[in-house]
């Protein structure tokens, strides 16, 4: 598996992933975008909550136009928990 250069995706992308997520609804946003459900955390944004995996995939397609498999990257503190704060995003364990 390759490293994927994360730089170019923005604060800005994962807000457009968000929104997309908003206008789709899950079940659409997640076969649109080739991503599950999240199991373990939960991407706090505007007052919702987004499956932080799905989001920061969708936002790196955005960015590079590049589709990313949910395979192709780790979701949890080492992976996009890890870019999505990087980028300012607050990320908590999921609640049930």
């Amino acid at each position: 598996m390759n490293a994927i250069d994360w730089n170019r995706v923005t604060a800005g992308h994962v807000a457009q992933a968000a929104q997309e997520y908003d206008a789709l609804g899950a079940d659409a946003f997640f076969a649109k975008r080739g991503y599950a459900p999240t199991t373990t955390y939960d991407l706090v944004h505007g007052g919702r909550v987004y499956p932080p995996k799905a989001i920061l995939g969708a936002a790196y397609e955005i960015a590079t136009g590049t589709r990313l498999a949910s395979t192709d990257f780790e979701g949890g503190k080492s992976g996009a928990v890890k870019v999505l704060t990087e980028l300012g995003f607050s990320v908590r364990p999921k609640q049930s």
